[in-house]
């Protein structure tokens, strides 16, 4: 069906069209939000769900975090000083969160939604990898449930797209099927997971910590400790892939006859073409490694240049996200994208490496305390951790040795 669709059938399906869109203030919600709006200006409504007291809280922080952007440029030009006259009409704010049922609506609310949404698309989650166990299961476990929930009560509900991520197949090697989660599937040959169990785990670990007066500090790291911990014994490599399995999982399992979409991109990086070409927002992923290298603060990394980066910028997602909703609209089935690029566009890191310096040596950053550009060193890659420790005691260790003799 994809195949056969072309981009005006693409942008056609989202006139007259109602969508709830769920994780707005982030990067991806930008995206799909400027994208709709600019490619379909007759889309009927975007009610945007972001965590506010109020509906003015709400739309305050639209303008600020999300139209109020350097990304809604482009658009602002195209509708000149109807700008604003056009976001109100076409924005409709609301102040909610997908961690509580109904995301916390009021029942007119509800009622009214309900008649309303043709499409949901939902974005919110927390991304960090080592997030406390508790943070991460209400968003992206309890989050994936809940809006699934919310989904099966819009009576004229056409399509509910969720994104994941490539990497709740963990760190298995090869093509990777685009197969759903059974409940209670694991990565881990002999183990058995049962999602109640770790909600319960969960509470039962906050309550003693309470009981034993524990400090916000100490709560904060027992919480990340238990996440990796419970993540490891199942097979997923941090906390974050696997709440996101887990909240695929509940989706699967609770959509009825639902159509679903799940979309799992890889390391989602900046622009490509639309609307501005390289725009990047936050630091995020390997965009951490990059400003380390700007700044000189960062002069080795453990990698082998030879890897395979699975990167893919952050417009060719929201395309695919919206070819992925007309193509699936009103199927009562179930289906996987894997949105990455290492099979057809294959980017070693040597990649990332070489065009990182090229860059900045003809674009030197400006870190010096004058103002003056920075003096750049090429950075030091290591393949294994043995090499790193090798350089490590070498490079430091032997002489703070020496010094102390």
């Amino acid at each position: 069906m994809i195949g056969e669709m072309d981009a005006d059938m693409v942008v056609g399906y989202f006139g007259g069209k109602s969508i709830l869109i769920t994780g707005s203030t982030g990067f991806l919600g930008k995206v799909l939000v400027e994208k709709i709006l600019r490619v379909q200006p007759d889309v009927k409504k975007l009610f945007l769900l972001v965590r506010a007291p109020d509906v003015e809280s709400a739309k305050l922080r639209i303008q600020t975090e999300v139209t109020g952007r350097e990304i809604f440029l482009v658009l602002k030009e195209k509708h000149g000083m109807g700008f604003y006259d056009f976001i109100d009409e076409k924005i409709c704010p609301l102040a909610g969160d997908i961690m509580h049922e109904n995301f916390g609506l009021d029942t007119a609310n509800l009622r009214e939604l309900s008649k309303d949404i043709d499409i949901m698309v939902n974005i919110a989650a927390t991304t960090n990898f080592s997030e406390r166990y508790d943070v991460a299961f209400d968003a992206n476990v309890l989050g994936a449930k809940h809006v699934c929930a919310f989904a099966r009560k819009c009576m004229k509900l056409k399509m509910l797209l969720h994104v994941s991520t490539a990497y709740v197949a963990g760190e298995q090697e090869g093509l990777i099927p685009e197969k759903p989660f059974l409940i209670g599937e694991t990565l881990k040959e002999g183990t058995h997971l049962d999602i109640e169990s770790e909600l319960n785990l969960i509470r039962e670990t906050r309550r003693e910590l309470k009981a034993n007066c524990s400090s916000e500090k100490a709560e904060r790291r027992t919480m990340k400790e238990l996440g990796l911990k419970r993540a490891r014994q199942f097979g997923w490599p941090n906390t974050y892939v696997f709440t996101k399995a887990m909240g695929e999982m509940l989706l699967g399992h609770l959509r009825g006859e639902l159509p679903v979409v799940i979309l799992r991109p890889s390391i989602i990086t900046s622009i490509l073409k639309e609307p501005l070409p390289g725009w990047m927002e936050g630091i995020r992923t390997i965009d951490a490694v990059v400003i380390g290298y700007a700044k000189q603060t960062l002069p080795f990394f453990l990698v082998d240049l030879s890897l395979i980066m699975d990167v893919i910028p952050g417009d060719m997602v929201v395309n695919a996200m919206m070819v992925a909703m007309a193509a699936h609209s009103e199927e009562r089935a179930q289906t996987i994208y894997h949105v990455t690029s290492s099979l057809r566009n294959p980017a070693p890191y040597a990649i990332l490496a070489d065009t990182g310096h090229r860059y900045f040596y003809d674009n030197p950053p400006r870190t010096g305390r004058n103002g003056e550009p920075a003096r750049l060193n090429k950075m030091r890659f290591f393949s294994t951790v043995a090499r790193l420790s090798l350089y490590m005691a070498v490079r430091y260790r032997l002489p703070l040795e020496v010094n102390s003799n």
